[in-house]
């Protein structure tokens, strides 16, 4: 028997340890894990002596070709492989009618999921979807069973801007997500605090981006979690914290996790990377919600990840242009920021090089942790019988990061001018080489829908 690929010579992370061996590939699917004189023959041998083999990333939390970002999938998802990232999860908006849509009809959630599905023909990674509800109409909850059946596990809901659910509505959602076995996904603000301190702000001429995290303040992402987690928990539902920035939110996450099945949430690269002296020396490009936090957040979210609050670090990328974030006031600044091509390179150094965690640890938050909590059983290992997304990590290289090598749109980073240590040179979805020696060589379109299943979360 032969083999389509067999990468030697590197040392193999997994959640647990890390081990000298070599890994076999076949038909898109890892087959074996070994010394290499017990695994068959190869077509292709990959030498990856000196280099990391790590699952591929999973990252459960992207804006791709729609609301707000302006990637197509093509241009994200090369900056995705460029950073290692094989999966990730992108969403599917509900249309809305508002100030902040983008639509002039309503719609459904079914239609949103085909809108997507229709655009990600050119990806080069795999993705699947969340579905982001908009609005409060009940007719929502007959496309549940529907959504689930397209492979959609997971329903975001946002407590903020216009498109925010109230308490009553939000707490008919959980009993909804609870008695499918699915997820809900939460983006937790105090809206009505937010738009009160930003109108004050407004009024009294308070226009220098250092005001923008004071607009919304930490209490108010903590309220806002305190009330959507509590009625989540009474519902018997799958909760999921997305960008989890401060440390009064994660406690608040903390208390009512108890035995931790229930109740999980995420950070992202920014909040454990970036304080928010970023608004002085930045002005309007970190805009981002909620903010980048205090340098005592910036422990916090490695105090939660050490001891398993927080279970994932995400990017939250969003491709926007310097246009469009700088010139005016920071109320103008459209939202978001890019990182899929820097998070895993930026995540490594500061977790691993510069607080001494462990390379299996950065595997679970970055790959194992996400596939299990989104359904997405043979993504996120390097298990035989697994999907090989596999990414070569070069832990010993040095390079400073530029918006000039962005293959996204986006024409700024917020690490800009960050010298980093640890560098993806290759990565592989299902055992084809969408990136080598750091150049994107994959064919847009070998990226695959992932329909997911609904995530058994009792592991």
């Amino acid at each position: 028997m032969t083999v389509d690929t067999v990468i030697s010579g590197g040392t193999v992370v997994t959640t647990e340890r890390m081990l000298d061996a070599s890994v076999a590939i076949d038909a898109g699917r890892i087959v074996g894990v070994g010394e290499r004189d017990v695994l068959p023959p190869a077509a292709t041998e990959i030498d990856a002596s000196g280099k990391l083999v790590m699952p591929g990333v999973v990252d459960p939390h992207v804006h791709i070709d729609g609301y707000l970002s302006l990637d197509s999938y093509e241009t994200a998802t090369s900056a995705a492989a460029l950073g290692g990232v094989t999966s990730c999860l992108n969403f599917a908006w509900q249309a809305w009618i508002g100030e902040l849509s983008i639509w002039e009809t309503e719609g459904t959630v079914l239609e949103a999921i085909e809108r997507q599905k229709r655009k990600m023909s050119e990806s080069l990674i795999d993705v699947g979807l969340h579905a982001s509800l908009t609005r409060e109409d009940p007719a929502v909850f007959e496309e549940f069973d529907a959504v689930i059946d397209e492979g959609v596990t997971s329903f975001k809901i946002f407590t903020a801007y216009e498109i925010g659910l109230s308490n009553g509505f939000l707490n008919h959602v959980f009993e909804q997500v609870a008695e499918r076995d699915a997820v809900a996904v939460l983006h937790t603000e105090d809206d009505s605090v937010c738009e009160e301190l930003a109108a004050r702000f407004k009024a009294e001429g308070r226009d220098d981006p250092t005001w923008y995290p004071k607009s919304r303040p930490d209490y108010a992402e903590a309220m806002a979690a305190e009330d959507a987690v509590r009625m989540a928990t009474e519902a018997g539902a799958k909760y999921y914290g997305i960008h989890t920035s401060c440390r009064k939110a994660a406690a608040v996450l903390d208390e009512f996790r108890t035995d931790g099945s229930l109740v999980r949430a995420e950070t992202c690269t920014h909040y454990t990377t970036l304080d928010e002296s970023v608004y002085h020396d930045q002005g309007n490009l970190p805009i981002i919600a909620p903010p980048i936090r205090a340098p005592d957040d910036v422990e916090a979210m490695f105090e939660y990840l050490g001891q398993g609050t927080l279970s994932v670090v995400s990017t939250d990328h969003v491709a926007q242009n310097r246009a469009d974030k700088e010139g005016g006031p920071w109320w103008d600044s459209l939202l978001g920021a890019n990182g899929l091509q820097t998070s895993l390179p930026v995540f490594h150094d500061e977790a691993v090089n510069r607080r001494g965690f462990s390379y299996p640890f950065l595997v679970r938050v970055m790959c194992t942790n996400p596939a299990r909590t989104f359904g997405l059983p043979g993504k996120g290992t390097i298990e035989p019988g697994t999907d090989a997304d596999i990414v070569l990590f070069d832990p010993n290289e040095t390079y400073t990061i530029t918006a000039d090598d962005n293959a996204s749109v986006a024409d700024y980073s917020l690490y800009e001018g960050r010298e980093v240590i640890g560098k993806v040179t290759d990565t592989f979805v299902r055992g084809e080489p969408v990136v080598t020696d750091g150049t994107v060589v994959g064919t847009p379109g070998h990226g695959e829908y992932i329909h997911r299943e609904l995530p058994d979360w009792n592991h």
